[in-house]
């Protein structure tokens, strides 16, 4: 975020490149919206989330091509026997979650050769129960955002 509560760039990299300085470098005082800004980043991250998602990757990835036939199939079965709570919760891993390598490979797999919805489903679902869908790690589970620094930059002289 700039002085004036834009966002600049979200890339973690061009961050630390704009933090670099020698351990010489004194310390400047605190800008007086510090915490407004800090406010509004969060307010910022939260609303990304909202709208893209866990980051599903590519259209073209198995992530992604999966997370949406899913959220279609699911849609389509809402409100008849086949409704299925696990797919559910299988739809919200995929959206929050990485998944792992052996999944990406199956998936890949069975999307090229044409799968249904219906047995895509049931393949996620017993990835799932076998604990090979998604590295989901207990630090990963937490659903709000934490601040662990906020750091106020200055232009360099």
């Amino acid at each position: 975020m700039n002085d004036k509560g834009e966002s600049v760039t979200e890339s973690q990299y061009q961050i630390l490149r704009m933090a670099e300085c020698p351990p010489e470098t004194a310390a400047l005082t605190r800008q007086p919206n510090h915490h407004e800004l800090v406010k509004k980043a969060v307010e910022l991250i939260v609303a990304e989330e909202k709208t893209v998602g866990g980051q599903l990757g590519r259209p073209s990835g198995a992530r992604f091509r999966t997370y949406e036939r899913l959220k279609r199939y699911a849609e389509e079965i809402k409100g008849t026997l086949f409704e299925s709570p696990e797919l559910a919760k299988v739809i919200e891993e995929i959206y929050r979650y990485p998944l792992r390598q052996t999944a990406v490979d199956k998936l890949n797999q069975q999307l090229r050769s044409g799968i249904s919805d219906q047995d895509l489903a049931a393949l996620v679902i017993s990835l799932r129960q076998d604990d090979c869908l998604c590295r989901i790690h207990e630090e990963l589970k937490a659903q709000e955002p934490q601040i662990i620094c906020s750091m106020g930059l200055a232009p360099g002289s």
